[in-house]
């Protein structure tokens, strides 16, 4: 068993294949017309076909029930572009508590995208502020090891 990633039914394949590009620059990797894969597995089925896959089921587009999730190192310039386009958010960019600033906005279909601050970006901008390790991973409330491994992803460890 392997897990591809996800699909989501689209109303306007050519205008949710654009915002896929000119939010994320995820380019198309093959288009069956009714069904397209986007880099980073994410998949676009028409609505139609869609409806006829689950038998005629009702869909209900952009009911809250899940987002897509991206991580971005630089939200600045992230949050700019997004401006730029003209997207309006779900709600304004916000830091949580463990310190990563997040944004969550709609795609032209309702499904909801968040775009995340990186980890490792975080790590680096507390450093960056003039915090030490040993206040940056009391600041984000993780072991002093995870900062470690966002410094130096080789020497990642799993804590559980």
């Amino acid at each position: 068993m392997k897990y591809l990633g996800t699909l989501i039914a689209v109303g306007d394949m050519e205008k949710s294949k654009r915002f896929y590009h000119d939010v994320f620059g995820l380019n198309v990797v093959a288009d069956f017309g009714a069904n397209v894969t986007l880099e980073g597995g994410i998949f676009l089925q028409t609505l139609e076909t869609w409806k006829d896959f689950i038998h005629g089921r009702p869909v209900v587009l952009g009911g809250h029930a899940g987002e897509l999730y991206f991580e971005e190192t630089d939200m600045d310039g992230f949050l700019a572009r997004l401006e730029n386009l003209g997207i309006s958010c779900v709600h304004p960019p916000l830091e949580h508590s463990w310190g990563q600033r997040v944004v969550r906005f709609y795609d032209p279909d309702g499904h909801v995208v968040e775009v995340g601050e990186d980890m490792a970006a975080v790590v680096k901008r507390f450093l960056d502020s003039g915090m030490t390790r040993e206040e940056t991973a009391r600041r984000m409330d993780v072991p002093l090891s995870y900062i470690q491994s966002c410094l130096d992803p080789q020497s990642h460890t799993k804590e559980g």
